[in-house]
């Protein structure tokens, strides 16, 4: 129930005008211009009309306090919207808060590029032109044995190109058990609509045999195609044509054969079990025509579309007007040369390493972090407890599988999970965790040794938010 508004808090709230005379505004560091004061102090009062209005409001508003939210209005926008944040999740490959988490050397090289001028598209030997995908595609090679390769701005874009270039005007083959959809309403038949290819559905949603494929091939057929599907799983009565048969399938009839496959594993990870997930490398050498995949989830790089198999095949795709508007740009490229250098030193980038964490380093944050909330906020009614939960790596890959992890749990006898996760996303900078069997998670997967001084700071924030009636 909406509780009585006072007449009295209402009036006692100064004007506008009134409070651009004050002289506390005058500190405020950076001079802003008055039009973002004007704003600021407009967005508080109007939080402050809706307390009262909802009876969060018992006292007259504090000037020093009107004054604090005044400076902190004007210091959020000066931040800007697109804003680092630590991520509680235990999702590794977070589409929605960036995906993979780059290595610093890829951090060092986009700084660079920023910076300075580069040879993208400029070859230094002869002094002549040069490709964008010169300077990774050797890298290809290298690590998976791919002919050739080029890189375009996403995933959704290089299977767009690929289809375009190898199918337009003509059939494509596609198996009714992957017609997938994909974050952001990326869907395979529209995607295939839009290249000029012609969908054709074979099998079943649950079962496609080989021989569902060799009887729709025609003369209008143009491709094979196959979509893994990352982000769900059949099981129980299915089947589905392997990839060897599909190979040797289209080897006979003279057609090229296309695998998206997504997340760009590129070789199997020691000590995860995820047989489910296809490798870039094995999919090459098992004669697979074209692949393509993403630059920024299990490779562990920037956002990219990686194109990658036949010299012929890539020399045609190479030369279509579409991958100019798609191609990718410098800063991720140089990410992009610096993920792969990684592979090829023998390393792996943050993504794999928080997919491999051990038990004992789990531990060894989750006491440190547990440890640094106690401290931070001692007396606030805070029960926090260390538990064990699972994870999972996030971005559609490997589907159905969890990864055992540990996390530190928040519960407060006056707040709502919703209510705590609320005051850790209003800090600076933002925590983001999850809410799960009624408690707030902070799972230590995904969060740096680095970064846990400052949730333990985050959390003195939200306890002194607390104090002063924050979610009361």
């Amino acid at each position: 129930m909406k509780k009585k508004e006072s007449p009295n808090l209402l009036r006692s709230l100064p004007s506008v005008d009134d409070i651009l005379k004050w002289d506390e505004l005058e500190e405020i560091p950076g001079s802003p211009r008055r039009p973002i004061v004007v704003k600021a102090i407009r967005e508080v009062l109007a939080r402050e009309r809706e307390k009262i209005r909802k009876g969060e409001r018992k006292k007259t508003l504090e000037r020093a306090e009107l004054v604090a939210g005044v400076k902190e209005e004007i210091a959020a926008a000066g931040r800007g919207s697109l804003r680092r944040v630590i991520n509680g999740t235990g999702v590794v490959i977070h589409t929605n808060l960036g995906r993979a988490r780059l290595a610093p050397q890829a951090v060092e090289k986009i700084i660079e590029a920023a910076g300075n001028y580069t040879n993208l598209e400029f070859a230094l030997e002869p002094g002549g032109r040069g490709e964008r995908s010169d300077h990774v595609e050797g890298l290809f090679r290298e690590l998976v044995r791919a002919e050739a390769g080029l890189v375009v701005n996403n995933n959704a874009g290089a299977v767009l190109l690929v289809l375009n270039t190898l199918a337009e005007g003509r059939e494509v083959i596609v198996s009714r058990g992957e017609l997938i959809e994909i974050g952001g309403s990326f869907r395979i038949p529209e995607v295939m609509s839009k290249s000029g290819a012609v969908l054709k559905e074979v099998g079943t949603t649950n079962r496609t045999y080989i021989r569902d494929y060799a009887r729709a091939i025609k003369l209008e057929t143009g491709l094979l195609f196959r979509a893994h599907p990352s982000n769900y799983r059949i099981e129980g009565f299915t089947a589905r044509a392997s990839r060897a048969e599909l190979v040797a399938l289209s080897k006979e009839k003279g057609l090229p054969f296309f695998e998206d496959l997504g997340s760009g594993l590129l070789h199997p990870i020691p000590g995860l079990d995820l047989s489910g997930e296809p490798g870039v490398a094995l999919a090459l050498k098992q004669g697979v025509d074209v692949v393509s995949f993403s630059g920024d989830k299990l490779l562990g790089g920037p956002q990219a579309g990686i194109i990658l198999g036949r010299k012929d095949l890539l020399d045609r795709i190479r030369k279509n007007p579409l991958a100019r508007a798609l191609r990718i740009d410098k800063l991720s490229l140089a990410a992009l040369e610096a993920t792969l250098r990684i592979y090829r030193g023998g390393e792996v980038p943050p993504v794999i390493s928080a997919l491999q964490i051990s038990r004992a380093e789990l531990e060894k944050r989750a006491g440190k972090l547990s440890r640094g909330l106690q401290s931070a906020a001692p007396g606030a009614h805070f029960k926090i407890e260390v538990a064990e939960e699972e994870s999972t790596p996030g971005g559609g890959s490997f589907p159905g599988v969890n990864l055992p992890t540990l996390v530190v749990a928040l519960t407060h006898p006056s707040l709502r999970p919703e209510e705590i996760a609320a005051a850790f996303r209003a800090g600076e900078p933002p925590v983001v965790g999850r809410i799960q069997d009624d408690r707030f998670f902070l799972d230590l997967r995904t969060i740096s040794p680095e970064e846990i001084g400052e949730v333990a700071r985050a959390f003195r924030e939200v306890s002194q938010n607390l104090k002063k009636g924050y979610g009361q």
